[in-house]
C-alpha cells in the first residue's frame, strides 16, 4: 500500500542516491555556458523587441501607421494539475511584426540583433525569407530592424536579399549600413528613414505624391526629423 502522507525510509533512501549520482556525475561546464548564453540571448531579444514595440506605438499616436508583434502560434498538447504544460509550435514562424501603413500599404518585418560587430544574413531563416520575399513581391514594406551593439538600423528587404550582390559577403557591419541607421530613444524609429523620403518627394514634386503623410495627424511631427 503507497504511503502519500509520511516520507519513508525507501523514500530518503531514494533521494539519497540520486543526489550522489548526481554529484559522482561531470559537470558540462561547456553546456552550462552555451544554457546562460541562450538565456541572456533570449532576454536581449525579448527586450530589443519591447523597444520596437514602443516605436508602434509612437507611430500609432501620430496616425502613421498601425503595427503589431506578430503571436506565435503555439498549441498545448498536455497540461499538469500544477500548471506545467507541454505543447509545440502549430504553424510555422510568421514575421515577428506585421501591420498597415497610413494609406493601406502593409508592412512586414523582422527583428534581429547582436552583440557582436556584424550580423549575418543567416540569421532569417529560408523560410522567413521566402514569407517576406512572397509580401514584398504583393506590395508591402519588408525590410530587417537589426540591432548591431549600440546602434539601430532599418534595412530594406531587397537589400537584405541581395547582401551578397552588394556587399560582396553574407554578413554586415554597421559602417556598411550606416544610410539605414534608425534613431533611438528608448523606442526604435524604425520609420524616420521612409517617412523622411517621402517629405523630401513631396517638398521637391517627384513624381506623384505619396498618401502617407497626405492629411494624417503627426505630419508636422514628422517634418522636423534629423
Amino acid at each position: 500500500m503507497r504511503n502519500n502522507r509520511f516520507v519513508t525510509d525507501s523514500d530518503t533512501e531514494r533521494e539519497l542516491r540520486a543526489w550522489q549520482t548526481e554529484r559522482e556525475t561531470p559537470i558540462d561546464e561547456e553546456k552550462l555556458r552555451q544554457q546562460y548564453k541562450n538565456r541572456q540571448n533570449n532576454a536581449q531579444g525579448q527586450h530589443f523587441e519591447r523597444e520596437i514595440l514602443a516605436g508602434c506605438r509612437m507611430y500609432q499616436q501620430h496616425g502613421i501607421a498601425a503595427i503589431d508583434k506578430t503571436p506565435e502560434p503555439f498549441r498545448v498538447s498536455k497540461k499538469s494539475q500544477n500548471g506545467i504544460f507541454t505543447g509545440r509550435f502549430s504553424t510555422p514562424a510568421q514575421p515577428d511584426f506585421q501591420g498597415t501603413l497610413h494609406g493601406g500599404r502593409s508592412i512586414v518585418f523582422e527583428a534581429k540583433r547582436t552583440s557582436k560587430d556584424r550580423i549575418n544574413r543567416n540569421v532569417l531563416t529560408d523560410t522567413q525569407m521566402d514569407v517576406l520575399e512572397k509580401h514584398n513581391r504583393l506590395g508591402a514594406l519588408c525590410g530587417v530592424c537589426v540591432n548591431i551593439k549600440d546602434d539601430f538600423f532599418f534595412i530594406p528587404w531587397n537589400v537584405w536579399r541581395d547582401m551578397k550582390e552588394m556587399y560582396g559577403r553574407q554578413y554586415l557591419k554597421a559602417e556598411d549600413i550606416g544610410k539605414y541607421k534608425v534613431r533611438f530613444d528608448g523606442a526604435v524609429h524604425f520609420l524616420d528613414k521612409l517617412i523622411k523620403e517621402i517629405i523630401y518627394r513631396k517638398t521637391a514634386n517627384i513624381g506623384k505624391s505619396d498618401r502617407i503623410l497626405d492629411n494624417i495627424e503627426g505630419a508636422t511631427f514628422y517634418e522636423n526629423i534629423h
